[in-house]
């Protein structure tokens, strides 16, 4: 997840290929096209990203994570097209304590439309006692 970014205006994610003075030079993971990003583009790292709870943040790796058990499982990953209170409601599922004062719809589209990229294009990585594992894009 430190290599997969989110650039605002830009759709999609999209993996850090090197980095040059002023920005970086990354890949589009639906369409594999080439970007170079400018000092005036806001760039998020996955990894530093954190989802509001009522008992304070937790960071996305782990809520993809959470999503992905959950997936496997009996919770399939809903639509992110799906209505407003579905969404809502599969995440409360995902992660009960969420703020949904401060974690939007729109934040909740975003979160699902990007686990089901990241695991198409096999980017879903979690750790697991001690080692890194990649998991399978079945």
């Amino acid at each position: 997840m430190n290599k997969i970014i989110s650039v605002s205006g830009r759709p999609g994610l999209y993996e850090i290929q090197t980095q040059t003075r002023i920005g970086v030079i990354a890949i589009n993971l639906q369409d594999g096209k080439r970007i170079v990003t400018q000092p005036s583009d806001q760039v998020s790292v996955l990894s530093d990203i954190q989802i509001y709870t009522y008992a304070g943040e937790i960071a996305l790796q782990a809520v993809l994570e959470i999503m992905h058990n959950k997936a496997a499982e009996e919770l399939e990953v809903i639509s992110p097209k799906a209505s407003k209170d579905e969404l809502k409601t599969y995440f409360s599922d995902i992660l009960p304590d969420y703020d949904a004062e401060r974690v939007y719809v729109s934040d909740i589209k975003k979160i699902i439309q990007w686990y089901k990229l990241l695991k198409d294009n096999k980017k879903l990585v979690f750790e697991s006692k001690g080692t890194s594992k990649k998991t399978k894009g079945d």
